[in-house]
This record gives C-alpha cells, structure tokens and sequence, in this order.
C-alpha cells in the first residue's frame, strides 16, 4: 500500500511540475507576443492590462491541453508522433480566443477580447516552448537513462579509498590522456591532489581539448602537455627523464577490432611493442607503478586487437622484479560513451531515421561507465604488488539487439515498424560472446568486492624469443592478411607458464 501510494505522490508531484512549467511557457510566450507587437515598448493600454488578458489566455490554453491529452502525457516519453496532440491543442486555443475576440463587444477591454495578431504569435511562441522543454528534457532523461539501461543496473561509482596514497603528491604520466579512458584518468587523477600530471597524447585536438579542460579546473599549474607519440621511443625516454613519473597508467591503444584486423602491424607495434618499450623506460627511471589498460578481448583472443593486447600483458608482465617497478594490468569491457560505442551510434541512426545496424541478433557484451571503470582501473592500481592481471566484475553481459529495440520505443518509435534493425554480420574478428568471468575457478578475489585477479599466467617462459619475433614482424611487415595470422601464430606458439 505505501509503495503504490508513494507512486501516486511522485506522479502528483511531476503532474504539478509540469503544469506550472507549462504555465510559465504560457506566460513568456504571451508576454513575448506583446513585446514583439509593440516593438519592445510598453503596450498602449499597460502592461497590467496584458496581465489581466493573460488570465482568460490561460485557462483557454490550460484546458485545450487537457482536453488533448497533453498535460497528462509523460514529458519522458515526448517523441515526434505526439506533435500532431500539441498542434491540436494550440489550434483549439487559437480557435477559442480568435471566437472570443469575434463575438466580444469591439469597446471591451483587451483582458476580454486579446487582439487576432497576439493570438497568432502567442500560439507559435507557447507551441516552441512547451514542445522544445519536453524534447529538451526528453533528450536529458535518455542520456542520463541510457547508460543504466545498457547495464541492465544503476551505475556503481567505487570510493576513492587509497587512490589518493597512491597519487597524492606524485607524478602521474598518463599515455592516451586525450582519449574517453585516458581523458577520464586524468580528471580522477587530478581530484587526488597530484604534484604533476603528465599528458601524453599523438592527436594534436585530443590533447588540446582535455588540457582546456583541465586548465578550467584549476589545474593548470599540475598539467604537461605532451604531443607525443608513445612509439617515439627518444622522445619517451626523454619524456621520462625530464619528469621521472612515480606512477604510469598507460591507455593509449588502438581498440576498434575491425580496424585493427585489417592494419595487424600497426596494432602490433602501438598495443604490444609500445608497452613493452614503456616498461622498460618505467624500469630505467625508477617509476614505482606501472599500470596498463587490457581488455575483455584479450582473454583467449580471436581477433588481432585482442591479440596485440594479450602479447603486451605477457611482456609487461616479464618486467616484474627486473627493477622496482610494479606491473601491473586491468581487463574490462566495453565503455559507454567511448569512440565508436554502440549508443551514440544508436542515438545518431534512430535521430536521422536511419536502419539501426547490429551485428548479430544474439551478440552480448559487457559495459561499464567510463566513471566506474577508470576508478577501479586505480583501485586495482593501488592493490599492486606487481604481475597481476586484474579483471574488473561488469554484472552480466547485455544483448545488443535488446538494447537497439528500447532505444528505439524511447525515443517514441516503434522497432521494426517506424525503424528497421539491420542484422549486418560479424565483422572480421569479432565474437558472439566475450569472456571475462569473475568465478572462483578463473579468478582470485582481492579486498574490494568488484576486483579480481585473473589465474591465467601472465607472462611467457621465452619473452625474448616473442619480443624478437614482433619486432621482426614490424620491422619486414607482409601483407595484411598474412601479418594478421602471424601475429596470432605469435601467442599460439609462446609457451606459457
């Protein structure tokens, strides 16, 4: 009984809400309509006539919303088939007071009898307002609801606890720093109170964007920015030399599967040797962590991304105990709001009325919000003690086709009717399923509740054997196809631990 009646009071409370929100629309829009009229001066009868006028304007517009059906329609739910309801609405209002004014005495006052011309241009100005204020909070709610609906939960943020004994008063390096991951390490690094923060990162607009950034925190005095390319290895070991970082969180890769699938040698060289050679550097300037971003797509990998990823945990992982450095690396899956994630795709077909493209119609993955992921990536950081593969807990994986059909009945349209899905095939690389499991017999559990270190071994029995032979792929690289089957011979012929 309290639940249903708690419901009925938050329905109440929207319901007023938006009644005095409408009231107010009502309001400017009339009040716009004189000033437009009278060319931004006072009217020749005042502007406490007006007022009064307003009143009859405004039960004429209240009940013909009612009566349509659009005071008790969901402002959530707005979409395109419900402007016909709001242009009935305001063409009722106009026809009542253009009649009003028709049959009133011509000596009336104006609160009687609101001249033709103010009841156009009111109509057109109150039909923006309400409608552009529930599109507006319609595109609001669907981003605010979209992530928690791709996690089939709410978002979980963790705690900052003992990140900032790991941050506070360091020199924090991070590579990739312009991108979704990196850009967001960054802004939770800074919260930590660093001495420094070093960004690194190629792409000349990433990097100006997430110094701007930055810079309108408050932290202009704790930034470097770095245009530099992490397989520039002079240009890293001088980065390394002149700032001496106490902790690394490396985040630049290339991630998109297709892309990496058909440039092999390119995803070898930036995923794995890159990581390897900053290792090494870490190691020489006496960096205290070293934490790398993996992936999902590194466990048993099918595609070269994933490939390239799990060949950089093994050599990473080899570096362990060669200096006071601690390695360390962190699998998770897909981030919302990440180049090329499914949602703006989504978002960007379902606005341009386009075919909503999935891949397969039983393809599953795993999500997290970038908030979530990167503060457990520096909690797993902060648990360290050097050669763990952490995997991060995700909930359960969600089917995408699942995802494109509420998308698509939120933003008012009905899938496979007003919207088709396109069912376009697995792309080279790709897999139904991703495997990240958590469960006792893949994983050990840690002192936080989401954080798992993996069993799998993290590193190779001959990691100089499997250097030698990536760096002598990328230095005589064949063609794509060939490269992409020899960099996956790679890891099927390193024997493991």
């Amino acid at each position: 009984m309290t639940r249903a009646r708690n419901a009925w009071m938050a329905y109440l409370a929207t319901r007023i809400v938006a009644f005095a929100a409408d009231s107010a629309a009502f309001a400017f829009a009339y009040a716009a309509a004189f000033a437009l009229r009278f060319d931004f001066q006072e009217p020749i009868f005042g502007w406490r006539a007006v007022a009064c006028s307003f009143v009859s304007v405004w039960i004429v517009q209240t009940v013909a919303f009612a009566a349509t059906g659009c005071a008790w329609r969901s402002w959530r739910r707005m979409g395109i088939l419900d402007l016909p309801r709001f242009v009935a609405a305001f063409a009722l209002s106009a026809t009542v007071l253009t009649i009003i004014r028709y049959l009133t005495p011509a000596d009336a006052q104006v609160h009687i009898r609101p001249p033709y011309s103010i009841t156009l241009v009111n109509t057109v100005l109150a039909f923006l307002a309400c409608v552009g204020m529930r599109m507006l909070w319609r595109r609001y709610v669907l981003a605010r609801q979209a992530e928690n609906l791709l996690l089939n939960r709410g978002e979980r943020l963790p705690d900052a606890h003992g990140v900032e004994g790991m941050v506070k008063g360091r020199t924090v390096m991070v590579t990739g720093a312009g991108g979704s991951i990196g850009a967001e390490i960054v802004r939770q690094v800074a919260r930590a109170d660093p001495a420094r923060i070093i960004l690194v990162e190629r792409a000349e607009n990433a990097l100006y964007e997430i110094d701007r950034d930055m810079r309108s925190l408050g932290a202009a005095d704790r930034i470097v920015p770095a245009m530099v390319d992490v397989n520039d290895l002079p240009r890293m070991r001088a980065l390394f030399a002149a700032h001496h970082p106490d902790l690394v969180l490396h985040a630049a890769a290339y991630k998109h599967v297709p892309m990496v699938e058909m440039n092999p040698v390119e995803g070898l060289l930036n995923n794995t040797l890159a990581t390897r050679r900053l290792g090494e550097l870490a190691i020489e300037s006496k960096t205290g962590r070293f934490v790398m971003i993996s992936t999902d797509k590194a466990v048993n990998p099918v595609s070269v991304m994933g490939t390239t990823k799990r060949l950089a945990e093994m050599l990473l992982m080899d570096l362990n105990g060669r200096g006071g450095t601690l390695f360390s690396a962190v699998r998770f899956g897909n981030v919302l709001g990440s180049s090329g994630s499914v949602v703006p795709l989504f978002e960007e077909q379902i606005r341009s009325r386009r075919p909503v493209t999935v891949t397969h119609p039983d393809m599953r993955r795993y999500f997290m919000t970038v908030q979530e992921a990167v503060g457990l990536v520096l909690q797993a950081g902060a648990l360290a003690k050097g050669g763990e593969i952490f995997v991060l807990d995700m909930g359960d994986p969600v089917r995408i086709l699942d995802l494109a059909e509420q998308m698509i009945r939120r933003a008012g349209l009905r899938p496979y009717v007003d919207l088709p899905i396109v069912f376009t095939g697995i792309r080279p690389g790709e897999r139904l399923f991703e495997e990240l499991d958590v469960s006792e017999r893949s994983a050990f559990r840690t002192g936080h509740a989401r954080i798992f270190i993996c069993r799998e071994p993290g590193t190779s029995t001959d990691a100089s054997a499997l250097l030698a032979a990536a760096e002598a792929l990328v230095r005589d690289p064949p063609p794509a196809a060939e490269a992409a089957a020899r960099v996956k011979a790679l890891l099927a012929n390193a024997s493991r631990l």
